[in-house]
């Protein structure tokens, strides 16, 4: 092959890489901040932040900076040694919140393997073997191993690869009745979404939450929660469980941690770590040196009063500009969630018409997100320019007009 690039398109991935996703028409080539361009130089604004993910936007001056640095200084040792950069982030992220122990992976389905297997095996070790049952709830999503898609709420992502792991019950969310109605002392945890990103950006109310702790304290069962999409300032606070009054007693968070480099880390207390020895669970590059030298960086700037204070006026430039819209198309039937992670739904007229609003954006130089058929997600950069938000809704604007057209 010849040194210089491999010449590639869009069309290139309908050859090489495995059919799994739908993939936009454009190529992304270069991002700064909240812009980004494509392949024909054509330039974009990102409401998406890749899933919740690029937090501080793409390529962060800190964050490239971090990534220099440690890049020419080691890169990964594996788990037969520690190193600072994981140790200096599981310290702050200790100090941060409820948690006294930290388990560094790569995804947040990796975390929440480590999760849900901890539950299980602290239950297993502390009580009984047969304490295994996992409440779980309809419309979640907990990641794509087979474990986690057993535990998310959604049969189109987990049907059709064999037997599933027993012993997961799921109900509906938000629902406090149907979770009373199922759980007893043989249920290890609750897992729950304190906002379900996939399942429509919807959020818990306080007393689901509250309900959800004093079950679990009276059935001894743990309470996990997974805010890998709802963490890392993107609710307003470092994470959305201090919106609701609750501790939880084994939390997960991935995607906004590394602002775009893979990592994520489960927390937990000493108590429940301490059922752990070495060997029970383990990763090759979880909690690498280089990943944790990026996040740490990113969890220095997001847990500041500046960026999350700054949350909610960005919300509320979001929430203004689509409600000027709904009064002109009578177009939404709800807009809801926490801070950043913003869900617009459809009215009934209009339902379906997700994707087709999603495709539209992206000839108009915006890009965002669905979660399902009938609701548009947003989940941008928790820094973006307040004129960043209101060109891309103006161009928001006017692909939801040709798509009504």
């Amino acid at each position: 092959m010849a040194a210089d690039k491999l010449a590639v398109t869009r069309a290139t991935f309908d050859k090489v890489i495995l059919p799994v996703y739908a993939p936009a028409a454009f190529v992304p080539v270069k991002g700064k901040g909240s812009r980004v361009w494509d392949q024909q130089g054509k330039e974009y604004i990102d409401f998406s932040g890749g899933i919740a993910v690029t937090a501080l936007g793409h390529c962060h001056p800190a964050l490239v900076e971090a990534l220099k640095t440690q890049g020419e200084t080691l890169w990964h040792t594996s788990n037969v040694f520690t190193n600072e950069p994981a140790l200096r982030l599981a310290s702050k992220l200790i100090a941060a919140t409820f948690a006294e122990r930290v388990f560094f992976a790569n995804s947040g389905a990796e975390a929440n393997e480590a999760a849900f297997k901890l539950a299980r095996y602290y239950a297993a070790k502390r009580h009984s073997p047969y304490k295994s049952k996992i409440i779980a709830f309809h419309n979640a999503f907990h990641g794509r191993t087979f474990f986690t898609v057993s535990v998310g709420g959604q049969p189109k992502y987990s049907d059709g690869f064999g037997p599933k792991p027993a012993d997961i019950v799921h109900v509906p969310f938000n629902d406090l009745a149907a979770v009373k109605a199922v759980i007893d002392d043989h249920t290890c945890a609750i897992v729950v979404e304190p906002i379900q990103g996939e399942g429509g950006v919807m959020p818990a109310t306080a007393e689901f939450m509250q309900g959800l702790r004093k079950l679990c304290d009276e059935h001894q069962a743990l309470l996990v929660l997974d805010e890998v999409q709802s963490g890392m300032g993107r609710s307003g606070k470092l994470f959305a469980y201090e919106h609701y009054g609750v501790q939880p007693d084994i939390l997960t968070t991935a995607k906004a941690l590394g602002g775009g480099f893979p990592i994520s880390a489960m927390l937990t207390t000493n108590e429940i770590a301490a059922t752990m020895t070495p060997g029970v669970h383990g990763t090759t590059y979880g909690g690498n040196p280089l990943a944790c030298a990026i996040a740490e960086t990113a969890l220095d700037i997001i847990n500041t009063d500046e960026v999350l204070s700054g949350v909610e006026a960005r919300r509320e430039l979001f929430v203004a500009a689509l409600q000027t819209l709904d009064a002109k198309l009578d177009l939404f039937s709800d807009i809801r969630g926490k801070g950043l992670l913003i869900g617009a739904a459809l009215k009934p007229q209009h339902a379906g018409k997700a994707r087709d609003i999603l495709n539209a954006a992206a000839d108009e130089g915006v890009m965002i997100l669905n979660a399902g058929t009938e609701v548009i997600r947003f989940a941008p950069s928790l820094v973006i320019e307040p004129t960043d938000i209101q060109e891309g809704m103006v161009r928001f604007a006017r692909a939801v007009e040709k798509v009504l057209a």
